[in-house]
């Protein structure tokens, strides 16, 4: 993995509710950028800015084929970023321990 992008930046971007949004689409595999923006209901390049740090560490790949243009997540980056974030896992500590709490 890069470490060429600011973490900070990254786990920003990555929290954001309207990528999150977006990542919960693509978690499948990849989708026709004009399928997510019917879905969505945003624009392609709405969707392409939204996703554009994303894109630049390749952590989201912009493909094109004979179908037109897909985007595809790269679970792996994206699962090996949250898991070494140590902000991430203090969060998901406390929300556990929150839960414990609660329940």
């Amino acid at each position: 993995m890069s470490a060429d992008f600011d973490k900070q930046k990254m786990m920003e971007t990555l929290t954001d509710p309207d990528v999150s949004s977006i990542l919960v689409e693509l978690e499948e595999g990849g989708k026709n950028s004009t399928y997510l923006a019917d879905k969505l209901q945003l624009s392609v390049d709405q969707i392409k800015n939204r996703l554009s740090y994303l894109i630049k560490y390749n952590f989201v790949l912009v493909l094109q084929t004979d179908e037109g243009e897909f985007l595809q997540a790269d679970l792996n980056k994206l699962n090996k970023i949250m898991e070494n974030d140590d902000n991430f896992t203090s969060v998901i500590d406390g929300l556990t321990e929150l839960d414990q709490f609660l329940n």
